[in-house]
């Protein structure tokens, strides 16, 4: 093993049993308090994604995993720590060649949405938007409250005859 040690953060994905991604998590998190890694692993993300599911005729929206057996950490890697994430319970390994570990491109890191985008657009309470992602992807709503600065919108959405009030980040709506 090299003693290899990058320098910026960057977002790895690891491998967890079936149905551990919780576990896996948090074992993860007690491993960096414990371990004092804070200055090395930065993020722990379960991929989520909204969806709408209808039971007994009643329709709500629902977070499910998007990516069973994964998890996201952005992190400064170096062998070191290898060793410690790889043998958390819950985690079977890193996704990459050989189980070694590969940063995700920032293409993959937009598409996932692991980060906030800093979007280039002013919104004003009034305005129409489209929400360009998740359960409600193509849906067009009206702005009711702005929040430039944490770059955040509260819309009202019309949803099974009535106005349902959301939060939405400014990456998730495109101004019409």
């Amino acid at each position: 093993m090299s003693n290899f040690m990058s320098t910026e953060p960057k977002w790895y994905v690891l491998h967890t049993f079936s149905g551990y991604e919780a576990v896996a998590k948090q074992n993860l998190e007690q491993v960096v308090e414990n371990g004092n890694l804070q200055n090395r692993i930065f993020d722990i993300i379960i991929p989520t994604e909204d969806v709408i599911e209808e039971n007994d005729g009643k329709r709500k929206i629902v977070t499910r995993k998007s990516m069973p057996c994964y998890i996201f950490i952005k992190m400064i890697y170096g062998d070191d720590i290898w060793h410690t994430i790889t043998h958390t319970r819950g985690i079977t390994g890193f996704v990459g060649p050989k189980g070694r570990p590969l940063p995700l491109t920032e293409e993959e890191i937009r598409k996932m949405r692991l980060e906030q985008v800093k979007v280039d657009f002013s919104l004003d309470v009034g305005d129409e938007v489209r929400i360009v992602s998740g359960a409600l992807r193509d849906t067009v709503c009206k702005v009711t409250k702005v929040d430039p600065d944490a770059q955040r919108c509260s819309v009202l959405v019309s949803m099974f005859g009535r106005d349902t009030p959301l939060e939405l980040a400014y990456s998730e709506v495109s101004k019409i």
